[in-house]
């Protein structure tokens, strides 16, 4: 089976999975991989610029990474042959790196109102203590410190993003293409399907769920899905040539 997967997205597949083996199988070695290469805020002493790449080769769980990687499976080799090789890890890497700004971006509003209630030194000390805090999987008591501390210093791991990206590829290069989804026996249409888990996103994450899911990752790899696909339709350029 594995060598009718494409090669892009079999390396995809099996680098995902062997990263999760290893933070599995070395509990030690993944929580010093999860506080290095997952992604925190900007402004979180845990951050590093090259977290934007690494958090979506990390999962929180056997079934964080199991979804992920069927759906990898199942429409990034549909995506990678459609696309070729190099354009589609461009593709892939570049949706994923977008759903992190944009997660950033959102943060960044969330935590503007609660700026100006504190002093610039009191808000640092709350991020600083704050990461120990994380670190030693406890939070602020107060709900306003705890929710800074969250959004700060909590940690943002997978290859979500990305595979939302390849989702909406999907939706828009066959659009017409029935999808049967589980417990629903009638197919749907690639286009409505990928239009309702967008619109079902945009609502989990304006609405502020708790739910510990990366709701605006999931639209940033849907948008900047979006635009790299119609900038590419509109240069009449999908296959794997050279495409910037």
């Amino acid at each position: 089976m594995l060598n009718r997967i494409p090669p892009v997205t079999k390396n995809l597949l099996l680098i995902n999975i062997l990263i999760w083996a290893i933070c599995s199988l070395a509990p030690q070695v993944g929580a010093s991989l999860d506080s290095k290469l997952a992604l925190h805020y900007f402004s979180s002493p845990d951050f590093n610029a090259i977290q934007l790449f690494t958090y979506m080769f990390l999962h929180s769980g056997f079934t964080h990474l199991f979804f992920n990687m069927f759906a990898l499976w199942m429409f990034g080799q549909v995506i990678e042959r459609a696309l070729g090789a190099k354009r589609f890890l461009f593709y892939y890497i570049t949706c994923g790196i977008g759903a992190a700004l944009i997660q950033e971006g959102v943060f960044a509003i969330m935590l503007d109102k609660y700026v100006n209630m504190f002093t610039p030194e009191e808000f640092e000390d709350i991020i600083h203590r704050g990461a120990r805090y994380i670190q030693g999987g406890m939070n602020y008591v107060d709900p306003t410190l705890a929710k800074i501390n969250a959004l700060v210093n909590g940690a943002t791991v997978g290859a979500s993003g990305a595979v939302y990206a390849i989702l909406l590829a999907f939706g828009m290069l066959f659009p017409n293409q029935p999808i049967y989804l589980m417990f629903i026996p009638i197919p749907i249409k690639a286009k409505w399907m990928v239009l309702t888990y967008g619109v079902i996103e945009l609502l989990l994450g304006a609405s502020g769920a708790a739910d510990n899911v990366a709701h605006w990752a999931h639209l940033g790899g849907m948008i900047f899905g979006v635009l790299l696909i119609l900038y590419w339709k509109k240069r009449g350029d999908l296959n794997d040539r050279w495409f910037f």
